[in-house]
This record gives structure tokens, sequence and C-alpha cells, in this order.
């Protein structure tokens, strides 16, 4: 019994003593390395700890921890994962027929988490997704910025927010980090409400920002007071929110005219935008480079599928990175599948792109347009470890994803027979992977 207070003391120290956690480390060995923010490296060495990327470089010059995994992957390419700054994926609904400009409605209220569709993506090797309502509305809501963490069966993740990029809210919270989908053209010419002419649509949007700007001068004018705050207007709130810089306008506009009208609306406001689609955009390339706006572009085997899109050329990438826009390639998927997304650039490269800016075109660009380069886009010390293997070039029509990484965590491996599935498609590989196009019977617009 004499023992017992030293008993009880080393009892104590063994609860409250906290123990370190073990790091996880990862190291990558021998393979091809493209950085994206540096030269390539053709024997290298990709180290990851906790999730983060901690050393890259050549394989002689990094010295892999002690304890650390380490995967052989000579012959193969590594790179950052794929940034797609434009997608459908989960669900495309946000606003609906009751008004053409709605952008207080969220389109992370009408995700699902477990649609294939992710699985499609991680397949293809992309890592991020903003996720976009359609076109059919001057503004159809809000989009979501989605980092491609493992979701279904067995997995913790249940909504959006499982997948979001968020940032502290300063009030203890986390905000969800997306931009403001907005767009011209024929998609949103319809009967009234909605605007029957380019004019109109311009005048509509133009009359909605100006009630915002009177929203906030009410607001500023309350100082601070509740009694004299206007009415609460979710949809006027996202707009001063635009206007204040805090979140950025992902404007689908495909003729050149329209191109120079959102470009308007731009100065006259004072929102940042990023132009998606951008079908005429080589006939306006200087303004749009002089505008500072980004660029986020698709390229198709067979353009068509309308008359506003018909001038769509294999060379608009490169006309407008001369000019010296900053230039990302999307998916629009299901307009391009995401398992096909390095076409793309490769395309582009058909079209008179540089393979550099190529590279950066699916990867850097598409962060920096999303505000999230200082996370992923390129490996880069301690930046996530968002990553892809291949198992060649990776703008090789014969090269394959073999695995896809993300915070560290493999989300994807072409050897798992489910993972291969949703790689190649056929039976079984699920119903949801259908397109939600509008010549299928589930509706929509891109």
């Amino acid at each position: 019994m004499h023992n017992s207070p030293r008993l009880f003391f080393v009892l104590l120290c063994t609860v409250f003593i906290a123990i370190p956690a073990v790091a996880e480390t990862t190291a990558f060995v021998g393979a091809h390395l493209i950085p994206i923010d540096g030269p390539e490296i053709p024997s290298g060495t990709l180290v990851v700890e906790d999730g983060v990327i901690t050393g890259i470089g050549p394989q002689n010059e990094i010295k892999v921890p002690r304890g650390a995994t380490i995967f052989d992957v000579q012959g193969q390419f590594i790179m950052p994962g794929l940034v797609d700054t434009h997608s459908h994926l989960g669900g495309f609904q946000a606003a609906d027929q009751s008004g053409p400009i709605q952008p207080g409605v969220r389109i992370m209220d009408g995700l699902n988490v477990f649609d294939a569709g992710y699985r499609r993506a991680v397949a293809g090797g992309l890592t991020t997704l903003n996720v976009m309502p359609g076109s059919g509305f001057l503004s159809s809501g809000q989009t979501i910025y989605l980092k491609m963490r493992r979701t279904g069966p067995g997995t913790q993740i249940f909504t959006p927010e499982g997948l979001a990029y968020t940032i502290d809210d300063g009030y203890g919270g986390l905000r969800v980090l997306g931009g403001l989908k907005m767009a011209n053209g024929t998609n949103s010419q319809r009967a009234a409400p909605f605007p029957g002419t380019r004019a109109k649509a311009a005048f509509l949007v133009r009359e909605k920002f100006i009630q915002a700007q009177e929203y906030a001068a009410k607001i500023e004018a309350a100082d601070g007071d509740a009694a004299k705050f206007p009415p609460r207007d979710l949809d006027l709130e996202i707009l001063v929110e635009v206007m204040a810089g805090q979140r950025v306008v992902h404007h689908h506009t495909h003729r050149a005219d329209d191109i120079m009208t959102v470009l308007r609306l731009k100065d006259e406001f004072g929102f940042k935008v990023i132009l998606h689609h951008l079908s005429e955009g080589w006939k306006v390339a200087d303004q749009i480079a002089a505008s500072g706006a980004g660029c986020s572009i698709i390229t198709i085997d067979s353009p068509g599928g309308k008359l506003e899109a018909v001038e769509l050329r294999f060379e608009t990438g490169a006309v407008l990175a001369e000019a010296g826009a900053l230039v990302a390639y999307h998916t629009d998927d299901w307009i391009t599948d995401s398992r096909l997304f390095l076409r793309s650039a490769a395309l582009g490269v058909r079209g008179g792109l540089d393979r550099e800016t190529a590279l950066k075109s699916v990867t850097i660009n598409g962060a920096i347009m999303l505000d999230l380069d200082h996370r992923t886009g390129s490996l880069t010390q301690g930046k996530d470890a968002d990553f892809i293997i291949l198992n060649g070039d990776p703008l090789s029509v014969y090269t394959r994803v073999q695995q896809t990484w993300v915070e560290g965590k493999k989300v994807f491996d072409i050897t798992d027979p489910e993972d291969r599935l949703h790689a190649e498609g056929g039976q079984g590989a699920g119903k949801d992977m259908e397109p939600f196009l509008c010549c299928y019977e589930n509706g929509g617009e891109s």
C-alpha cells in the first residue's frame, strides 16, 4: 500500500502527458516530376507529410525521411492534380423559372456528394472543381469550390461542406468558398420576365447592380444600428460581395459582342470576372487581356451545338495567351468528360499553345482564377499534396491516370476494380453518370 501514491502519479502522467502523433510520411521516388512552378525533373523525389508537400527535387538531392513509406515510381510521371474551373458534376440546378437574376441561390444546396460523376473526375486526375449552376439565367446562383476528397460508402463525407474549400468566416465558423455564376447570350433570352434581347439582358443586370449599390449605401448609413438596416435581401447581399471584391463572377459568354458587354459591366461596377467559354474570344483577345479578366475556355473535337459557338477554334487558347491573358481550360462536364480533361491541354497545343502554358492551363492557372493557388495547382513545398501519377507524358493520347492523390490520400487507383469501372464505364458504373443535358430526359443547359 505504501507504493500507491507513486502508482497514482504514474497513472496520472499516463492520462495527461500528450504523446506526439506520428507523422504520416510518404515518398515517391524516381518519377518524371512536372512541378509546374519550375523546370521538369526527369528523375525526382516527392515527399509528402500529413497531407502537405514537404520536399521535391532531383532524386539524388532529396533525402527521404526515416520511416517514410516509399513508392518506387520509376518510368512514371507525377504532376499536380488538375483544376477544373467549370463543372456541373453533382447537380447543376440552382435558380428556377421565377426570375432571371437569382444570385442568392446556392448550388451547394442542390449537390449530391454521392454522385458517381465525382468518381469519374478523380479517374481523370481532377482534384479541384468549380461546380456551377447552369447558364439559362443572367445569374443562376453561387458556385462552390470542391476538393475531391473521397466520398461514398465507408467515408465521413455526407454533405458538400465536406468537400468544399473553406476559410474562417471571422465569427468562429467556416465560410464555404465559391463565386457567382452569370451568363449572357442566347441561353437566357426567353419570355418575360426573362430578357428577350441582348440589350434588355444588360439592362436587367445593370438595374440589379444599382439596387445592390443602394442597398450597400443604406447599410453603411445605418452605421451599425440594426434598427436602421434595410430589410435583408439575399440576392443583393451577394452582389454587394461581388462589388467589394469578396466574390468573383464566373461569366458564361460566347460571342465577341457579348464578351465586350461583360467587360463594360465589369468596368461600370468594379467586379472581378472570369470569362467562360469564349468561343469568339480570339476576335477580341487584346481587349480581354487589357481588362485583366481571366479566361476559362473550352475546346472540343466537334464544335457546334449552338450558333453562338460556331466560331470556336483550337487556336483560341494560344491567341489569348499571346495577347497576355491568363488562360485555363474547363470541362463543362458533360460537354467534355472529366476523364478526358488532359486532352483539352493537348488540343490547345495543336492550336499553337506552348507546352508550359498548356500544362499550366489545367493546373495553376485555374487555381489562380479560383484564388486557390496558395493551396493547389503546383508541386510546391507547403501546398496540399494534390497530385496525379501518369503512365506517360500528360499530353499524349495514350497516357492514362494511374493514381490520384488528394491531401496526401489516394482517392483513385486504376488497379482497383471499382475505380477502373468508373474510369472506363460499362455495366454497373452507375445510372447517375448519365449526362443531364438538353437532349436527355432530365433536362438542363451547360
